[in-house]
């Protein structure tokens, strides 16, 4: 089980390239979390935090193309500094808002955060289209699976940190933390792709580059796939959140945030050791039966709820989470052509922030309408259509998916 991870560390620059993807992406996790709790707290409702946290993913989303493209043409060092730049600025500004205006002015927030989206480093997309550069053959089915496993982490991390400095300061704080890690950690990428010889963009070898991505069906497929799983597991998210601020001890959020993370984490390390091809179907069914059980054990199913019953249905439904995640972006790296792969993974990130723009909206409805439970359901019925949707997938390379 070992090996593929010896065959990792053995690629020049390809261990740094992946710790320096990780810290530009700490951020990703975090924020939703602090806007959350910030809003929530500004305007006394989970429906308009949905609401403004829509709108940053919702601008993550709307540009996540666009930055890809440029990121397949231009050098990397220039777009990270300019997007970092952009983002730091809109995560200073939102979090200044309920400090300076009343919270009947909430929909400025969502523009502000919206904004703030379509300036988003995109790290996740150059990082992803970075790998198969350096890593071949088995090596680079590996580097998906350590890389969902770390991102997992990063989960684990990101969240517990944004609560642990809610609790101890206050959201603001947390949001310009936030801020402040996305630029550090895309200005280091940046130097990692550099010293890895891969600043400068892939030459154009396919034809009908001008053509958009989304003609090829079994991508859209992926894609859409990636959209159900991220929608669910930012429904869980939200659902953490209020759970424990309900309780009044919003650092619990961090903690069962960072139990969800070990388990998948431990999923992911697993998974990335084992020999034979990802099967993607597979995956996706297991990922849902393992957030089906916090319908269960969250009110008003269950009241009053234990927090170690769900640490511990988090835990071990976890453990399916990356494998998930892997199999579905080595899925979408092998379906896009090599000199488009930043823009394919830009496309994924509009699908998947989507996603979140619709499900936290949703969630935060349920939420405060008829309690966690029921949000819950909701992300394990996006889970089972996610599934479904990845059984129709097929790969080009004729990976099987069953």
């Amino acid at each position: 089980m070992l090996r593929p991870y010896r065959e990792l560390a053995a690629i020049p620059h390809l261990p740094w390239l992946l710790l320096w993807s990780m810290v530009g992406r700490i951020h990703l996790p975090a924020t939703p979390l602090a806007v959350s709790f910030l809003i929530a707290g500004w305007t006394g409702s989970y429906a308009l935090a949905g609401v403004v946290g829509g709108a940053l993913t919702l601008g993550m989303g709307v540009a996540g193309p666009v930055r890809g493209r440029a990121a397949d043409r231009s050098p990397a060092g220039r777009l990270l500094l300019v997007t970092a730049s952009g983002y730091g600025v809109g995560i200073a500004v939102l979090g200044l808002l309920p400090a300076v205006v009343p919270s009947s002015m909430w929909p400025l927030a969502a523009v502000v955060a919206f904004l703030t989206g379509l300036s988003t480093p995109p790290v996740t997309a150059m990082s992803r289209a970075g790998f198969p550069r350096l890593a071949t053959g088995t090596a680079q089915s590996a580097v998906f699976t350590v890389e969902a496993s770390m991102q997992e982490v990063m989960y684990i991390v990101g969240p517990a940190l944004a609560a642990t400095v809610v609790a101890v300061w206050n959201a603001q704080v947390a949001l310009w933390l936030c801020g402040a890690l996305a630029v550090f950690g895309a200005i280091g990428f940046g130097g990692a792709l550099r010293r890895a010889g891969l600043d400068q963009p892939v030459g154009r070898t396919t034809k009908g580059a001008g053509r958009t991505l989304l003609r090829d069906g079994s991508l859209v497929l992926a894609l859409v796939t990636a959209l159900c799983m991220v929608a669910s597991l930012v429904s869980i998210d939200m659902v953490i959140i209020a759970w424990a601020r309900d309780l009044g001890t919003p650092a619990i959020a961090g903690v069962l945030a960072a139990v969800w993370g070990i388990g998948s984490t431990v999923g992911g390390l697993i998974a990335g050791g084992l020999s034979g091809p990802a099967r993607f179907t597979r995956r996706m069914m297991l990922m849902a039966l393992g957030v089906a059980p916090l319908v269960l054990v969250l009110p008003p199913v269950l009241e009053p709820s234990s927090v170690w019953l769900i640490g511990l249905v988090l835990g071990v439904g976890g453990m399916a989470i990356a494998p998930a995640i892997a199999a579905g972006n080595q899925r979408i790296s092998g379906l896009a052509p090599d000199d488009r792969k930043a823009e394919a993974f830009g496309w994924m990130g509009t699908f998947t922030t989507a996603g979140s723009a619709l499900a936290l909206p949703l969630a935060g409805t349920l939420l405060d309408h008829f309690g966690p439970a029921a949000a819950a359901g909701a992300s394990t019925a996006a889970a089972l259509l996610g599934a479904f949707l990845a059984s129709r997938v097929r790969d080009r390379k004729a990976a099987p998916v069953e």
